[in-house]
């Protein structure tokens, strides 16, 4: 099993570009589905989830071709319509599948997902919209069952900004009959992206990116080629790392409105940063100020971020409060984060961080994705040698990130 090694105390300083996005690439990849003929999408990240969804695909009947960052999808021949528990375990956006496969084919079998253990994330939403488009479910054994002659546009209103449910909801409307309008829909740039793709494909769709998304079914959509968007959530944490280790960073193939979020608590934090057309610099020069956040869905603060933030703070100037409000239990990191001599006292749902002047290295081990970024980030700050274990939670999300890293001037390495 693989792990990182990290000596600490180097600035990080350079330019690094940021890959195509997992958390939009993977209902991209998914849309394939949809339609007979070949799709062609490019800027896709070599990561495990990815691999896993292609994985899935290809059991689906899909025909796959990938070449470096460009995946090739041919959907003529699928002949399954049954997502396993073995493939869904490891990741809950596989369950995307189901509205897709239901719009096309009429029926569709699904494990319940698994993926990162920070909350229970049911998909409750998902099954309540694709039943006001006329399906009919059944769970049992660990499974949803989905059937529907033909689905028919209906108005859905969420109760909570779901991004899993509103792009299933949205992918399944796409070949409904009549008008589906979706209200309470999350605003997250991957929907934008998901939506891009599917117009793309000749879908019909309007207000992505807002609240209310009306979508005027198809009766058959077309191949496409697109190119992902970038990863936001991977820039802001390589801006984090810059911060924490008190340097100069820039990330390119970004859109810095998709971060704005997160750049603005760098400035109350006293990073200096410059917003271009496709990159962000940031000057992380000064020691961070103690500064609060409270995780919420686009546009606020993402929760995908939390982790990341949290690191930087344990060396801010004062006292701060993270507070978590879209998953139970994501502040898993915070007892890694004290092997490195970070001072946090959690109270609910909030991490209560006294900034250090410095932090020390030590054995630590990854619980998830983002907390796995967290405690790289940790290590870049922390005097001596840091190990992380389990980073097959790293490889999940980030494309290739210790050697990004060292075109930043980290002293950082992969072993066995």
């Amino acid at each position: 099993m693989d792990k990182i090694r990290v000596w600490g105390g180097v600035p990080l300083r350079g330019k690094v570009q940021v890959s195509g996005s997992k958390n939009a690439a993977l209902p991209i990849l998914i849309s394939s589905l949809l339609s007979e003929d070949p799709c062609v999408f490019r800027r896709i990240p070599q990561l495990q989830d990815i691999r896993t969804v292609l994985k899935l695909l290809a059991h689906l009947g899909v025909e796959v071709q990938v070449d470096q960052g460009q995946v090739r999808l041919d959907s003529k021949h699928v002949h399954l319509f049954e997502a396993p528990y073995d493939l869904v375990r490891t990741m809950r956006a596989s369950v995307v599948v189901l509205g897709p496969l239901l719009a096309r084919f009429g029926k569709a079998r699904v494990s319940l997902p698994g993926g990162c253990a920070i909350g229970a994330r049911p998909i409750d939403f998902h099954l309540a919209g694709l039943e006001r488009l006329g399906a009919t479910l059944e769970l049992e054994n660990g499974y949803v069952t989905a059937t529907a002659k033909k689905l028919r546009g209906n108005r859905i209103a969420f109760e909570f900004p779901s991004v899993g449910a509103t792009e299933n909801i949205m992918m399944a409307a796409t070949l409904a009959e009549g008008e589906t309008l979706m209200e309470n829909c999350a605003k997250e740039p991957e929907i934008i992206d998901l939506a891009m793709a599917l117009k793309a494909m000749g879908a019909q769709i309007e207000g992505e990116g807002t609240e209310i998304i009306r979508i005027q079914g198809c009766t058959r959509l077309k191949g496409c080629e697109y190119s992902v968007m970038g990863d936001r959530i991977e820039a802001g944490t390589f801006l984090a790392a810059g911060f924490a280790t008190g340097g100069e960073v820039r990330v390119e193939n970004i859109y810095p409105d998709s971060i704005e979020a997160v750049l603005v608590k760098f400035e109350e934090a006293g990073a200096k940063v410059i917003r271009g057309t496709d990159w962000v610099f940031m000057d992380g020069s000064s020691r961070p100020a103690a500064t609060n956040i409270t995780t919420l869905p686009f546009p606020g603060f993402p929760t995908d971020m939390q982790a990341q933030f949290m690191t930087l703070m344990t060396l801010g100037e004062g006292a701060c409060a993270i507070t978590e409000t879209i998953f139970e239990n994501r502040f898993m990191h915070v007892s890694e984060l004290a092997r490195l001599g970070a001072d946090i006292v959690i109270r609910g749902n909030t991490a209560l961080v006294k900034g250090q002047k410095s932090l020390r290295g030590a054995p630590l081990m990854a619980t998830d994705l983002r907390a796995s970024a967290s405690l790289i980030i940790g290590g870049l700050c922390a005097q001596g040698e840091t190990t992380i274990d389990r980073i097959y939670h790293l490889d999940r999300g980030y494309e290739k990130m210790e050697d990004k890293l060292m075109q930043l001037g980290a002293k950082i390495e992969r072993f066995s």
